[in-house]
């Protein structure tokens, strides 16, 4: 071999034919891996065993010092650095795979030519057809009539031709893209696909650009464009997207075609302009951004000239969460946080429900805070506003605004006083101005006034096991200046409330056994007693009071009301007692029972303006179980029970099943009496299951291709004997593309209901086409969960050549 010349990238050894080698040719049927000679191999190249095997050595440091290797049936040697292979022969270099019946190789200059049943593997991208030309050097070359593969979404596709450009770019002509899998053996004829003259793929940038390009759906054009980009991946990058389309009762035939645009890695804005039969065109948009310090949204839409309202219609949302580091030394930093929200009219929220700034409720607030903290310290400023959506049907009394609001805080654990450590001490002070717009005539005057607030408070918690002992005193201090319309009637008032209370409770376990099983038992009694003096509250204003619910925390509270403008005078105790079943291996909780009532040892005259004094001893009983003996059942149960009526005054049952991944219904009853009374059911489930077809869960695949599914929810009024909302549908997955039909159902009023009706189609590894019926579906269904879930990149090695 010491006569061969050393080429400056291959150099051919064929075991049990070396003196054919010396020759130049080598004429017999032996097969062998050819490489550098020993005495020429780069020290940082791959080497081979003796017995083929690879062996490891030190890593190159540049392409071209990558080593070649070949295996063949025969070799030919024509001239010093032209080579020809054949019979089923493989070149491998670096995560470069090419194998076919007949090889041509220049050394000199790295070219390649291979033909006959050629398949080319890179880094797991797989191409097959009849004939390749490339450089292995610069990964340029083409393919004549490929079909092709690529790992990382499982694009598939055919072409006359594929020209390599380099590494990570090529250019497909007159070809076909699709994730769909194709079927070997038969013609490839995908349910969707992109066919288009010419079709770019970028994998270094996962975009796809296709000039000249229609999107076929079972072989129907459903999307056709002069030029089309797509992703190759997850990856963001500009470009169009698929559009939306749905038909709604009120806004009737929608279209919306929106445009990404990837301005940075941190910056990014969708365009969303819809077409809108009933109404006109409505032009929205989405800009978001991400720093260190700061990040936020903003959304915003404008139609001019609503043809159903005769005026021009807009809304716009924006959230702002910056940290101002440094801004005072020695703290923490400052806070800032924005929020504004707001519509052009009343009726903004029953026009679009689903507008792009989700602006569905009828309070939409306006604030801006800002924080710093250092130790036990806080301060803070803001402003709080409100829109209010006012309908003549249903109008209701919107909140003050607070222009501004001050306060400074002090919290501090663990204080040692008098010789006890452990204790907790609170202080809250606040000053808020309250504002209002109020109706007078015709005119819109302003209410409201000053309120300075200052609430201490001192608290110790004794325990140890199965037992607590917590103390606690409050001092309330309030001081008002009120001011009437527009200034007049200035008043000034003050209010100072002492509070104190006791928590107590005990623990008690014990083993036991049900149906077999071992379990822990517990008997939690617990006893809370609370006192607050009378102060007549009559003539205070009342700006941010109002009643608690009935739960089993107000039950265990000092106070009646929340806010800080009615103090409830109370002398009560509460009674509460728990028992639950812990599995004594793993500590979760199979069983809970609890139940709580409240006992008042004199009346409570302290009301909200309008309301009566509670002169009842014994307030309602509440009894609540929560039950989940199995982990694929789980049943929660609430109930007010009055001693005095014998009745339920409100109740709640609910259960869900969910026996696994996209597999779960749920229930449940509500009933307030006197008020209202309703059923409510969701649930996603594979039909095959109902037969026992279903598959197992497969990763990111959901229960994989040729499935469908139900999901929905229904709202259910008994009394009145309707559907009060309802989202209900089919989702079909064919393995490389998505299908969903969703009816929804919103009510709008008490007489009035917006309906549409949602067609989706979302194609694998390309886009979604049809309307956001996925934010329905996950905004109204307990834990629906979404077909195609992210998982991690796919590995190479299940397509290793």
């Amino acid at each position: 071999m010491s006569n061969l010349p050393q080429p400056t990238r291959l150099s051919i050894a064929v075991y049990g034919a070396l003196a054919a080698l010396a020759l130049g040719s080598v004429t017999s049927q032996t097969t062998a891996w050819a490489q550098e000679s020993a005495s020429n191999a780069d020290a940082g190249a791959m080497g081979l065993k003796a017995d083929g095997g690879l062996q490891e050595a030190l890593p190159v440091s540049e392409n071209n010092a990558l080593p070649t290797f070949v295996r063949s049936q025969s070799m030919e040697n024509k001239g010093k650095t032209f080579s020809e292979f054949e019979g089923e022969v493989e070149v491998r270099r670096h995560d470069l795979v090419i194998r076919a019946d007949k090889v041509e190789f220049d050394q000199q200059s790295s070219d390649l030519k291979a033909t006959g049943n050629v398949l080319i593997n890179r880094n797991g991208d797989r191409f097959t057809g009849p004939e390749l030309q490339l450089n292995v050097e610069t990964s340029k070359g083409y393919f004549e009539q490929p079909e092709y593969e690529l790992l990382k979404n499982g694009a598939t596709g055919n072409a006359s031709r594929i020209d390599f450009i380099d590494r990570d770019n090529m250019v497909v002509e007159n070809g076909e893209y699709s994730t769909c899998e194709r079927v070997p053996g038969s013609k490839w004829m995908p349910d969707w696909m992109i066919r288009a003259s010419s079709i770019e793929l970028d994998t270094k940038e996962d975009v796809g650009t296709a000039k000249g390009g229609v999107l076929e759906f079972k072989g129907v054009p459903i999307l056709g464009a002069p030029y089309l980009t797509f992703p190759l991946s997850d990856k963001r990058k500009s470009g169009a997207l698929p559009p939306s389309i749905n038909i709604d009762s009120t806004s009737g035939f929608e279209v919306s075609a929106p445009y990404y645009l990837n301005l940075a890695p941190n910056f990014d804005a969708t365009l969303v302009p819809t077409v809108m039969s009933k109404r006109g065109v409505d032009l929205g948009a989405e800009f978001r951004y991400l720093e260190p310090s700061y990040t936020g949204t903003f959304k915003g839409a404008y139609m001019p000239s609503d043809k159903l309202r005769d005026t021009d219609r807009w809304a716009y949302s924006w959230g702002h969460g910056q940290y101002l580091t440094g801004a005072i030394g020695g703290g923490s930093g400052l806070g800032l946080n924005l929020r504004l929200n707001q519509v052009s009219d009343d009726n903004y929220w029953r026009d679009f429900p689903r507008s792009l700034t989700s602006l569905t409720s009828r309070l939409l607030p306006n604030d801006v805070t800002l924080g710093w903290t250092r130790g036990p310290w806080s301060v803070g400023a803001g402003a709080y506003k409100w829109q209010a959506l006012q309908d003549a049907e249903a109008p209701f009394t919107p909140p003050y605004d607070r222009l501004p609001v001050l306060g400074v805080n002090y919290e501090q654990l663990g204080q040692t006083i008098l010789g006890s450590p452990d204790w907790d001490v609170t202080l809250q002070t606040n000053f808020t101005r309250f504002q209002r717009s109020v109706d007078v005539d015709g005119a819109g005057l302003k209410v409201g006034g000053d309120r300075t607030l200052m609430v201490g408070g001192l608290t110790r918690r004794w325990q140890a096991p199965g037992w607590f002992v917590q103390p606690a005193a409050q001092l309330h201090m309030t001081q008002y200046q009120t001011t009437g319309l527009d200034g007049e009637d200035d008043t000034a008032a003050s209010r100072i409330v002492p509070t104190v209370s006791l928590d107590s409770g005990l623990v008690f376990e014990r083993p036991t056994q049900f149906f077999g099983k071992d379990y822990t038992q517990t008997l939690e009694p617990r006893a809370f007693f609370t006192w607050t003096p009378y102060r007549d509250q009559l003539d205070l204003p009342n700006y941010d009071s109002g009643s608690r619910d009935f739960n089993l925390a107000t039950m265990f509270s000092t106070n009646a009301f929340n806010g800080n403008d009615r103090i409830a005078d109370m002398k009560a105790v509460t009674l509460g007692l728990n028992s639950r079943l812990l599995d004594p291996g793993t500590g979760s909780e199979v069983v809970r029972l609890g139940l709580a009532q409240r006992y008042f040892l004199t009346d409570q005259n302290v009301t909200l303006p309008g309301g009566t004094a509670v002169t009842e001893r014994i307030s309602d009983m509440l009894l609540a179980a929560r039950v989940q003996w199995d982990p694929l059942w789980s049943f929660d149960s609430t109930f007010q029970y009055n001693p005095k009526s014998n009745t339920s005054a409100r109740s709640t049952l609910g259960g869900r099943y969910t026996p696994g991944p996209y597999r779960v219904i749920s229930a449940a009853y509500r009933i307030q009496r006197g008020v209202s009374e309703q059923v409510d059911l969701g649930w996603q489930w594979p039909l095959a299951a109902l037969w026992g077809g279903a598959s197992e869960p497969l990763p990111g695949r959901a229960l994989g291709p040729n499935q469908w599914y139900s999901v929905g929810r229904i709202n259910y009024s008994i009394p009145d004997s309707k559907v009060l909302d309802l989202v209900a549908g089919f989702e079909y997955d064919a393995g490389c593309w998505l299908g969903r039909v969703v009816m929804e159902r919103l009510q709008t009023s008490t007489t009035e209901a917006n309906q549409r009706v949602l067609f989706q189609l979302e194609f694998n590894g390309l886009s979604r086409l049809g309307a956001s019926s996925l934010q329905t579906l996950q905004a109204n269904i307990p834990r629906y969960r979404y077909l195609r879930e992210e998982v991690s990149p796919p590995s190479r090695f299940p397509q290793y050549d």
